[in-house]
């Protein structure tokens, strides 16, 4: 397919999806509201001082609406999601300045994790705390106006979907970076994970107060396949750092243990896990398997040579997607297709109950 060709084919996609959404009034899930990093941020950094920005060329090269602020050529994960479920696109919560929308927001912001300090070399960007107050401002002062009484607004809430993706920058811009932090030094790799699962088990705690119900939270994906860490080990095409890879693995372990544990102590709730690492580490080593030429290299010309972000304005390369990789940190949209299918349609990937199911309960 020609660049031009998947261009016109993603304008008709988003166009029919919004046709759709007007003749079909009836959404599967009441709202969708999206939590993370630059995976999943739609837009927030957009409105941030920060560095952390996608609001330029390259990025947005085959999403209608162009550059947007999304870290990928086209639609992230949760856009997917949406279409599936049939509604909008969440929102950046940043750039709403009205009444806000009741089929979902987007609180993801790039650059930012679990801890507080991930992030801030380049600038300000919403830690997970900070996106859940967020959240829990727009429940308490916007939403209830929409809504005939608390009852009403509590069922909203538990019937929606709540999709989060966040630890990866805390190891990224924080424990791999030791000349810059001293969690490095300060905590063995294992410890580093308990670190952050006892902060997340805190969050998920509090959005299931605030109302949240069925929780679905994304492994970290096999950063020592991504071309950031793959560029500055030199490892060979088709390999990833294994020894990165280790580091993360213990999160992945505590994270399947915290979401199972928290399902049978918090009444009514349904905490998902989403198996992205093993995916992405089938993708990257068995590229041909998913329809892809390259799962090495990035699209863009980026900064470091191939390890770093987009640089501005310059042109990508001629398909998209037959990358895996877009940056050196990010996968294109047909990766993000992928999961998201995956995620609605499977109870192996996304375990143990697949957005099908969860729609069901």
């Amino acid at each position: 397919m020609s660049n031009n060709n998947f261009i016109t084919s993603n304008i008709f996609l988003f166009s029919l999806h919004q046709f759709l959404l007007l003749v079909h009034t009836k959404p599967l899930v009441p709202a969708l509201y999206v939590f993370g990093d630059s995976l999943f941020d739609s837009g927030n950094n957009n409105l941030l001082p920060t560095m952390a920005r996608a609001n330029f060329p390259p990025y947005g090269h085959n999403f209608v609406q162009h550059f947007t602020g999304r870290f990928t050529n086209g639609r992230t994960l949760p856009d997917f999601i949406a279409e599936f479920l049939e509604l909008p696109y969440p929102p950046p919560y940043l750039g709403i300045h009205d009444s806000v929308p009741l089929t979902g927001l987007n609180y993801a912001s790039s650059a930012c994790g679990i801890l507080p300090q991930t992030g801030t070399i380049f600038g300000k960007c919403l830690s997970l705390g900070e996106q859940i107050d967020l959240f829990k401002w727009t429940i308490e002062s916007k939403l209830p106006t929409h809504f005939n009484s608390l009852e009403e607004l509590s069922k909203h809430l538990a019937d929606s979907i709540f999709i989060f993706t966040t630890g990866s920058n805390d190891y990224i811009q924080n424990y791999l970076e030791p000349t810059l932090f001293s969690t490095n030094h300060d905590y063995d790799p294992q410890s580093f994970a308990q670190l952050l699962i006892d902060d997340l088990s805190n969050h998920f705690q509090s959005v299931y107060k605030l109302g949240a119900r069925k929780i679905i939270m994304h492994e970290i994906a096999p950063l020592g396949c991504i071309p950031h860490y793959t560029r500055k080990y030199q490892v060979v095409v088709g390999k990833c750092h294994e020894q990165t890879n280790q580091i993360v693995s213990y999160f992945n372990t505590k994270l399947h243990e915290l979401l199972k544990s928290l399902t049978s102590t918090l009444q009514g709730s349904i905490l998902v896990l989403a198996r992205i690492n093993s995916l992405g580490y089938d993708v990257i080593t068995n590229p041909s398997k998913y329809g892809y030429s390259d799962a090495s290299n990035p699209c863009c010309t980026t900064w470091g040579n191939g390890s770093a972000a987009c640089i501005p304005w310059l042109e990508p390369c001629p398909n998209p997607n037959q990358h895996f990789f877009w940056d050196g940190y990010h996968n294109t949209e047909t990766g993000n297709s992928v999961a998201a299918s995956l995620c609605f349609n499977t109870s192996e990937f996304c375990t143990p109950f697949s957005i099908k199911d969860l729609i069901q309960i």
